[in-house]
């Protein structure tokens, strides 16, 4: 085997070779870059840093979605309820007393709290930003992610409750409302 330096650092190799005949000789050149073995450290850096970064965003979009997932569970199991209660007072002509009345004591919000409902005049009715009452009727509100709300939703703990206001006309997010 014979070594000669090329152009720009490039070594090549000779190597010399029988072929399966035996009866002649083949030649083979092989290019070598000099000194690469591998990847570089700036390379293998910026690489991880790239993924990092992909990933970062991958997660925060995720993170997103899933809680966009939840109030939209949240907005459906509202609707449903409510659409419970104005049966059962359409049949009994009263609200119910609590959600149990409506066989849905036990469902829980996507964030595995229970929902609120508070029946007119009984309880006191949420106010939204502007001190204006959200329903006549009742109250129907998932706590959100944190489980923390107050009496109005210009509150910043009621900020992410997924509520019924209007008497039903808005269902969402508070902050939408």
């Amino acid at each position: 085997m014979t070594k000669a330096r090329g152009l720009q650092g490039i070594s090549i190799e000779m190597a010399y070779s029988h072929s399966l005949t035996g009866d002649r000789v083949s030649r083979r050149i092989t290019r070598v870059a000099a000194g690469s073995k591998g990847f570089t450290l700036i390379e293998l850096l910026t690489v991880i840093v790239v993924m990092g970064t992909l990933a970062t965003i991958g997660v925060a979009r995720t993170k997103y979605t899933v809680e966009q997932a939840k109030i939209a569970r949240a907005t459906g199991d509202l609707r449903a309820l409510a659409a419970d209660i104005a049966g059962y007072a359409a049949a009994g002509n009263a609200l119910p007393l609590s959600l149990v009345d409506v066989d849905r004591g036990a469902l829980l919000d996507p964030w595995d709290r229970p929902y609120v409902y508070v029946p007119f005049p009984s309880g006191t009715p949420r106010t939204d930003i502007f001190g204006v009452d959200l329903n006549v009727d009742f109250d129907l509100y998932s706590l959100g992610a944190d489980g923390a709300t107050a009496g109005s939703l210009g509150a910043a703990v009621s900020q992410d409750d997924v509520i019924r206001g209007a008497d039903g006309g808005f269902l969402g997010r508070a902050t939408r409302y």
